[in-house]
């Protein structure tokens, strides 16, 4: 039958709560109007979206301050898949897509009742009286029996769903059925596949102690599964032993029969009535209902883990706009093959983080990955360093070293900043590249080596290439393949999910609780220029969250230089900003005005810090008409 998603929470306000995502579109936030309210100050008020579409669940962030992460990583929109972990505030849900399994016997077969039974008493799961809360007053007079059998009730519709252990949940719901029923012995048996009969899981005897494993009768396991029937049975025996009673009722789950609660007694001086009957069945329900949740969540948790594996794998970068969707592509493409990566663009645009991808995807992801920064060293110590030496080969030469490409034989070399090899350091790479074969310094003996060479530099190598500080023909052997990284600037709306993703992991390092960053900081670092890419992002949050005081990264934690950026050209900009600007310029002017420049005065009417709002003057470049004491000059 069709399969219905649902998400499970697994931490947070609403941790084992399940909600099936039957309608088309579910909203989760914290306002009261939200199909899924989460009491969690980390959550906007309308956070997030999932909806259904052609048969998959797409998640939408809904621009919410603290960004929404799946598998760790903040999205603004994303195709669910089974196992998917997503955070919302300090909630955690897990995706789940599981079809659920029909057990019931064939159209029109009517329930034959066990030929080994002297008398039988039957009722249908969906018709328990505890099930159906509006007819108890009706059916059951005020009394302890039924006071009890409602306590018990209460104490496994409660208890069952926060144990995450097979061995925990079987003793638990065998106890607190035994002391419901007065039965010597009580059993689980799981449904196996459709031929199989279902199995032995747990037994407890009413003392405590652990029962050892035993037969199910064929035709108690055909009626309280396949016909969804709870059974009592007089005088019952089957093939290993005799009872004077027992009791069966399906644990049911949804439309799925999970196995069969069964409860016996070798008494003959006790009887099971329609009381017990009705009370086992809605225990079957409650333990079927915690019992799926807890076979889900075990699987989700494996898968979560397979997915969160596979996703390491790919790739550590974040982002998700049309230039880093091409990057992605790129990867794809180009780590099947062994052929030479030449990747370009600005300090700190993730130049190594790419070429890292790269190696992950590929055939030679299991072999090193070695990176070397070229700017970094000597000529000859870049030398040595690549190539290796001879014993002797130099003074302090006291021993043989193997270089970098020896070490990387059979994975990947990463040459960073290679724009700045000197010409002798050149001509000996593209020996290396042309003939697949080194020699140490001081050696004579060529090496053969199996290595992919992936590249790196910030310089413009064909301009470097016309002044004569680059060869032209390394530069071919190079740009087998190239990339160039987007800056920062060329991706904005990145900005955000960088941020979230750079404040989350900070906030770990610096073990502070951080639940976001605000609206006005966040369009700062949306009008910042950031000629350091995203280094430099990354530097200024893990600042904000160490200098900060609160849990919420605001204007007053970011650094100097962006709250003083002034764009020139200034950025594009629609009405809309154009119209939040001029209203922020005409409220600060009205506040000077109204504390005749005095700027303190000002901030404490605004409510704002008095340094923002000198940050704020000097930004808008209204400081003239701020000692003018707010009138316009």
């Amino acid at each position: 039958m069709p399969t219905t998603p649902s998400l499970i929470a697994i931490d947070g306000v609403l941790k084992g709560a399940v909600f099936p995502l039957e309608d088309i579109q579910i909203s989760i936030g914290r306002h009261d109007s939200n199909a899924i309210v989460l009491d969690d100050l980390a959550a906007s008020r309308n956070h997030c979206t999932v909806e259904q579409v052609d048969g998959r669940t797409k998640l939408i962030d809904l621009e919410s301050r603290n960004g929404t992460l799946v598998n760790g990583v903040p999205v603004r929109e994303r195709w669910l898949e089974h196992g998917d972990e997503i955070k919302i505030g300090e909630s955690v849900f897990l995706y789940c897509v599981s079809a659920q399994p029909s057990a019931s016997t064939a159209a029109g077969e009517p329930a034959q009742p066990p030929a080994s039974t002297r008398s039988t008493t039957q009722l249908r799961a969906d018709d328990a009286i505890y099930l159906h809360p509006e007819e108890l007053d009706r059916t059951f007079a005020p009394g302890e029996r039924a006071a009890r059998a409602l306590n018990a009730l209460l104490r496994i519709s409660t208890g069952l769903h926060q144990l995450r252990d097979r061995e925990k949940f079987y003793r638990r719901l065998l106890e607190l059925s035994l002391e419901a029923i007065p039965a010597g012995r009580a059993a689980i048996f799981l449904s196996g596949d459709a031929e199989a009969a279902p199995g032995f899981a747990w037994g407890a005897h009413s003392d405590g102690s652990v029962c050892p494993p035993f037969t199910l009768s064929p035709s108690i396991a055909r009626q309280v599964v396949g016909d969804r029937l709870a059974v009592i049975a007089d005088a019952f025996a089957t093939q290993a032993e005799s009872a004077a009673a027992i009791l069966a009722a399906p644990l049911v789950c949804m439309d799925g029969v999970q196995g069969i609660l069964y409860l016996d007694t070798a008494d003959p001086g006790t009887r099971f009535d329609d009381g017990h009957l009705q009370l086992v069945t809605a225990i079957g329900y409650l333990g079927g209902t915690a019992l799926a949740d807890l076979f889900r969540f075990e699987s989700l948790q494996a898968e979560n883990l397979r997915l969160k594996s596979d996703a390491r794998i790919q790739h550590d970068m974040v982002g998700d706009s049309a230039a880093m969707r091409q990057v992605y592509e790129f990867i794809a493409k180009v780590a099947q093959s062994d052929a030479t990566v030449l990747i370009g663009g600005e300090n700190g645009t993730g130049k190594e983080l790419a070429a890292r991808a790269i190696h992950r995807n590929s055939r030679r992801a299991g072999q090193p990955f070695i990176a070397i920064n070229c700017a970094a060293l000597t000529e000859t110590l870049l030398e040595t360093e690549l190539f290796g030496h001879e014993k002797g080969a130099f003074t302090g030469a006291i021993a043989q070293k193997k270089g970098k490409f020896e070490l990387a034989d059979s994975g990947t070399l990463f040459l960073d900043e290679v724009g700045e090899l000197t010409s002798t350091v050149q001509s000996k790479l593209l020996r290396v590249l042309q003939e697949r074969e080194i020699e140490r310094v001081g050696g004579t003996k060529p090496i053969k080596i199996d290595v992919r060479l992936i590249a790196a530099t910030n310089r413009d190598l064909r301009a470097a290439i016309e002044d004569g500080t680059f060869r032209q023909d390394l530069f071919f052997r190079l740009n087998v393949i190239s990339l160039v990284m987007p800056a920062l600037r060329e991706r904005r709306e990145d900005i955000p999910l960088l941020a979230t993703y750079f404040a989350h992991n900070a906030g770990a390092r610096a073990k502070r609780r951080i639940v976001g960053i605000s609206e006005e900081a966040r369009a700062w670092l949306l009008e910042y220029d950031w000629p350091g890419n995203v280094r430099e992002l990354e530097n200024a949050i893990e600042r904000a969250v160490v200098l900060g005081t609160s849990d919420l990264i605001t204007t007053e934690d970011l650094p100097e230089e962006i709250l003083e950026f002034e764009s020139s050209p200034p950025l594009p900009m629609g009405k809309y900003h154009d119209a939040v600007k001029q209203a922020k310029r005409d409220v600060i002017l009205r506040a000077l005005e109204q504390t005749r420049g005095v700027q303190i005065e000002a901030a404490r009417l605004l409510d704002i810090h008095p340094v923002y709002l000198h940050r704020l003057i000097r930004k808008m470049n209204l400081k003239k008409t701020a000692q003018a004491g707010g009138l316009e000059t």
